[in-house]
């Protein structure tokens, strides 16, 4: 973490802070705060990707999940969730959440945060430069409407994480002149790797107590990884992690795109 990120975590002065809903079972995870972001204050966010991450204490992580929905995994990931008490953020891919969006309505009711991942998943450098604002876009408004019942380009929570981190400066240019944050990650699993979930619980864990918090990046639609989340989570539990719930700055937009 650079000075600036250092100074913040020890003011907190900047960020509005929330308690966290209490959970009603004994002995769980749970969420232990709410950290407002926004893009005037963190544009990007991830040190595998940009210079600075979020403000997080020692032993604070913030969960996140790409290319869902996935009606296969993406309950069983939802459970494990439940069960702790715990919430996370979600970055979709338009095509399948517009193919479920029954799931996606249930990931915000349970109270994760929705974010946005493309429209097709396809990497954003490989595409002529034509096409990436209407990926972007694509994307964006299916998540809406699966959400909302309207089509709009204008997100609901401008939170936005590049396919295989995959970007280019008018990409971000673009984002960020919208108020867009976008997501990179401090960690992940290699999830997307062959390996047992038992495999997987000792990567993550190796790395996550390496940096000791950060932005973790998961993968909803791979069984693996919702076979290994309830361990990962008691985990966290017993190893006196806490999770940090990221949710957007300022007034809540509605789905018509009005504060």
């Amino acid at each position: 973490m650079n000075a600036l990120g250092a100074a913040l975590v020890t003011s907190m002065a900047w960020m509005a802070a929330a308690a966290a809903a209490d959970c009603p079972r004994k002995g769980t995870l749970g969420t232990s705060r709410i950290l407002e972001v926004d893009a005037a204050t963190f544009p990007r966010v991830g040190l595998k990707s940009f210079p600075q991450t979020l403000p997080l204490a020692d032993h604070e992580v913030v969960l996140t999940f790409d290319d869902g929905p996935w009606p296969p995994t993406t309950p069983k990931v939802l459970a494990a969730l439940a069960q702790q008490c715990v919430r996370a953020t979600f970055f979709l891919i338009g095509k399948p959440a517009s193919e479920h969006p029954e799931l996606v309505r249930r990931l915000a009711a349970e109270g994760h945060t929705i974010g946005h991942h493309t429209w097709l998943h396809r990497s954003l450098m490989q595409i002529p430069p034509s096409e990436t604002t209407e990926e972007i876009d694509h994307g964006i408004s299916a998540d809406e409407m699966a959400l909302h019942g309207v089509a709009t380009t204008i997100p609901t929570t401008p939170f936005f994480r590049f396919p295989g981190f995959e970007m280019t400066p008018a990409t971000l240019d673009l984002l960020q002149s919208r108020g867009i944050v976008v997501f990179g990650a401090d960690l992940w699993a290699n999830d997307w790797d062959p390996m047992t979930p038992q495999q997987e619980l000792k990567l993550i864990t190796d790395r996550l107590n390496a940096v000791g918090r950060g932005i973790i990046l998961l993968h909803d639609p791979k069984a693996k990884t919702a076979a290994m989340l309830p361990d990962f989570l008691r985990y966290l539990r017993d190893n006196h992690y806490r999770v940090v719930h990221v949710v957007p700055t300022g007034p809540a937009v509605d789905f018509d795109g009005v504060p």
